[in-house]
């Protein structure tokens, strides 16, 4: 096992996706040290707050924060709109480039990226072109891509977003594979343990209720809890991705409203507790 990453999210303190200001309250320092004292050896950063911390600390500084703690895999996040044309994608573009930046100066593992959140039409073949390109442009720059299928978006299942990683061939470009979505689309354990080896790029634990509450999006940003502590079947998706020979870093991505109102240094350490025990 290469560590435990914790996700952007579970270290952010009261914010996430629903906001409109996604920016953490914590200190970068604070969230580090406290991931760091959890036991943690990798760390996500968002977007938003990637942007504030080069402002404070500059690229260096974060990158000394990092090693300083022991930080070995480092997950930067979200990309959307790297598909699209007109004001959208030069929007995406303008993110991209900060993002692959970044990646590179911070010697990031990857960068995870999303589908269509507006669920538009879309086409395999545009798509898997543009996440070519993608990819190839994360590895001039020493990193991989990492794409996230959501349940309420226009590639919703694994077997959609495994199809696109297939079809674009891309050597830097795999999946992340999320126990929430898995567990929310009714994914077989056996077609997560058949997934290539070099298509999956990071792994994200966590855990749930059996059953939906209220919409996708809301309980997923909301309602997550530390493994052991829901209904999904949590040792039975660790076999299946082991299955696949998977030995990189295992993200632990916990968005609830609890969460959010434990003190960073608590929220990390519950976090890391329960993967940890999930994993042994």
């Amino acid at each position: 096992m290469d560590g435990l990453l914790a996700s952007c999210w579970t270290t952010a303190g009261d914010t996430g996706p629903h906001r409109a200001d996604q920016r953490s309250p914590w200190p970068l320092r604070t969230r580090v040290e406290a991931a760091a004292a959890a036991g943690f050896t990798g760390f996500g950063l968002l977007y938003e707050d990637l942007l504030t911390a080069a402002d404070d600390l500059g690229m260096p500084g974060i990158r000394a924060l990092l090693d300083d703690n022991g930080m070995t895999n480092l997950e930067l996040e979200m990309l959307h709109g790297w598909w699209a044309d007109g004001t959208e994608r030069q929007e995406s573009d303008l993110r991209r480039r900060t993002l692959l930046t970044a990646a590179e100066a911070l010697n990031a593992r990857h960068i995870k990226v999303g589908p269509d959140l507006a669920n538009r039409p879309w086409d395999m073949d545009h798509w898997a072109a543009e996440f070519a390109t993608l990819s190839a442009q994360a590895a001039d720059a020493g990193t991989r891509i990492a794409f996230e299928f959501l349940p309420w978006t226009n590639i919703h299942c694994l077997d959609l977003a495994a199809s696109l990683i297939q079809a674009a061939g891309a050597p830097a470009g795999g999946l992340m594979v999320d126990i929430w979505h898995t567990e929310r689309t009714h994914t077989p354990l056996s077609a997560i343990a058949a997934l290539p080896p070099h298509h999956i790029t990071a792994v994200e634990l966590n855990d749930g209720s059996a059953t939906l509450v209220g919409t996708h999006f809301e309980d997923t940003v909301r309602r997550r809890r530390p493994c052991g502590e829901g209904a999904f079947d949590v040792s039975g998706f660790i076999k299946a991705v082991r299955a696949t020979g998977w030995t990189g870093p295992w993200g632990v991505e916990i968005l609830s409203d609890e969460l959010r109102r434990m003190p960073v240094a608590e929220a990390a350490t519950t976090a890391y507790a329960s993967a940890a025990k999930a994993l042994a």
